[in-house]
Formats: C-alpha cells, structure tokens, sequence
C-alpha cells in the first residue's frame, strides 16, 4: 500500500484556513489534483479545497498505482481522518465519483463521520454497469478513449513522451474503474447532488438519476450542455451549485 500521508496525497492551492468547510476534491481516470485548481481558486476564501493526487502521476509518478477503487478509498479515508474536526463535503467527477461516493461510506461506517454534502459528477450510479475494457485495450485504444471523451489536452496527446508517462496511470484507473462492483444496497446518509452533462457519452441521465437509490439524505440533479468534460464550460455555474449546496441551509 502506498504510504498514506498528507503531503504525498492532498494539494491545498488556496489554503483557508478560516472556511467554515472543507471540499474535498478527487479527480477523474489519469487525472489530476491540479484539474481543480480553477475551483479551489474560485471557491476560497469561503472553502478550504483540498484536491487529492493519487500514486503514479505527476510529482507522485514514481509511487506505484492502485488499481483497486476499494484500495485507493480507503487510503484516501485515512488521510483525511485528521481533517475531521470541521465539516468537510466531497466532489469527485468521473471515477473520482465512484471514489468519492467509496470514501463517504467508509467516512461514514468507521469513523461516524457524515460528509455535509457528497456531490458526483460524470458518472453512472454504482448500481449500475456497462461493459468496459478499456484497461485491456492497447495503447492505441486507450488514447481513442481519451480522444473521444475530449478531456486530455491536446498537447500531450501530440507528445509521445508525455503520453509514455500518462499510459501507466490511465491504463491503472481504467481498470480500477471498470473492475469495480458496488456491495449490493450501498448507501451513504450524506446528501447528494448529482452532475452530469447531456451529451456524455459514458452517462445517459437516467443512469445519473439513478444515484438517488444510493443516499438516504436529500437528492437533487443537474443536467449541464456538453459531454463527458462539460465542468470546463460551466465552472461558473459548477461553483454556484457547490456554494448553494455548502452555505443555503
């Protein structure tokens, strides 16, 4: 198991220390903590961003990935145990909402902690499954699958070093992702607020709309304009919904 420490797996970009709750922010197959730059930025000083870098990319590229979503919930759950003592909600998009939605059961079950707020975003409800095999695909086929889903910059995909270095961890987080099953009847008490854009390809609404078995606190959708990556044409509007859902009650 890769070590479980603050400074290996969380980025504080705008640390407040004075917020009144912390987000935890977890991001998509072969991401990351930096794709969240841009809303820690627009959220602080109200909220206290902390983005969560897995093993095996960027400043972590030479710690071993895991693939196993089990596995890398529960190390992320250890590392934000010492972070409990203020409210604390959760933002994951893609596999990061599998992860997020992990992470809060296990938040929930061992340490009686319940997230104020549990938001997932570009991903199907845990319930349910499509057939995926990306991770068994070759390198080729993974960067068809980055290409289609019009999330990668082009830049490294043009770039063939750059791309050697991304495949490992793509091809771990692929399999992590389409390997996972959910315990059947999984639930979280926190509530949820569902994210989605209407041209995704890997989420259909109503699989989106199927999230609502998996809460027994409030529910509530949005569906934006765009597909699998739609965050990047509505940061503005992603950013409202976090701040109503943090700070309307």
């Amino acid at each position: 198991m890769t070590e479980a420490s603050d400074a290996n797996w969380i980025r504080r970009f705008h640390p407040a220390e004075a917020g009144s709750v912390r987000l935890v922010c977890l991001p998509h197959a072969g991401g990351s903590a930096s794709f969240y730059f841009p809303m820690s930025q627009a959220l602080a000083p109200a909220v206290d961003v902390m983005a969560v870098q897995y093993p095996g990319r960027q400043d972590r590229r030479h710690e071993p990935c895991i693939e196993d979503i089990g596995q890398l919930a529960n190390a992320i759950a250890t590392v934000l145990e010492p972070w409990l003592d203020r409210p604390m909600a959760l933002f994951g998009h893609s596999m990061g909402a599998t992860l997020a939605f992990e992470v809060t059961r296990i938040l929930e079950s061992k340490y009686d902690f319940t997230p104020q707020h549990l938001f997932v975003s570009g991903r199907r409800a845990p319930s349910l499954q499509r057939d995926e095999r990306v991770h068994l695909a070759g390198d080729d086929g993974i960067v068809r699958e980055m290409l289609a889903l019009q999330g990668t910059d082009a830049a490294l995909l043009a770039d063939d070093e750059l791309l050697r270095m991304a495949l490992p961890a793509l091809r771990a987080d692929y399999k992590a992702i389409e390997t996972y099953r959910a315990e059947p009847g999984a639930s979280v008490r926190a509530p949820m607020t569902v994210l989605t854009g209407d041209a995704d390809p890997r989420v259909a609404v109503p699989e989106a709309d199927a999230w609502s078995a998996h809460t027994s606190g409030g529910f509530d959708r949005k569906v934006f304009s765009g597909g699998h990556f739609y965050l990047a044409a509505h940061r503005k509007e992603i950013v409202s919904v976090i701040s109503d859902r943090l700070f309307s009650a």
